[in-house]
């Protein structure tokens, strides 16, 4: 059955342990799309955590910044972890960020099983003190707001706990 799932929250929240329970309650194989880069060593002990605490069954897949690529070869169901990343590392690429979010869209309307995406809650905390912050800021709202339209279902995770908004 093809759904799409959204899952916001601030850092630490639960989001992505929600995202994985809500993926494994479907049947094998997974695709974990990983967005991150290990730019240092506590980044890099980040993405070990999340590797180690996925069960036997998970194919990861890297794709810091060609997620619609990334979409088109993986098997579902999908979990993307996360958007917040994948957005930062195309602003930091200076990417086409209007393009980069219709490519998505276009992926996620084409994949033929439910796929899950996380993503950072942004708008909650105090305005950025640098452009770029703000720029940032600013991009991760738009985009959350489109993931939400395009998605079946969406859930805030607060302290663990999932509040279903759609």
């Amino acid at each position: 059955m093809k759904t799409l799932t959204f899952i916001l929250g601030g850092a630490r929240s639960g989001k992505s342990r929600r995202a994985e329970t809500l993926v494994t309650a479907l049947p094998p194989p997974w695709t974990y799309i990983a967005t991150a880069e290990a730019f240092d060593a506590e980044m890099a002990a980040r993405i070990a955590e999340h590797r180690a605490r996925r069960a036997e069954g998970w194919e990861t897949l890297d794709a810091p910044r060609d997620l619609p690529a990334a979409l088109a070869r993986a098997r579902a169901p999908v979990l993307v972890d996360c958007l917040t990343l994948w957005l930062s590392n195309l602003m930091l690429a200076e990417a086409d960020l209007p393009a980069a979010q219709s490519a998505l869209e276009a992926a996620l309307l084409a994949h033929p099983g439910p796929v899950v995406l996380v993503s950072n809650e942004v708008g909650g905390g105090i305005v950025p003190a640098t452009a770029l912050g703000r720029r940032f800021r600013d991009a991760q709202g738009v985009l959350n707001q489109r993931m939400a339209a395009l998605a079946d279902h969406v859930e805030l995770v607060v302290a663990g706990l999932p509040l279903r908004l759609k």
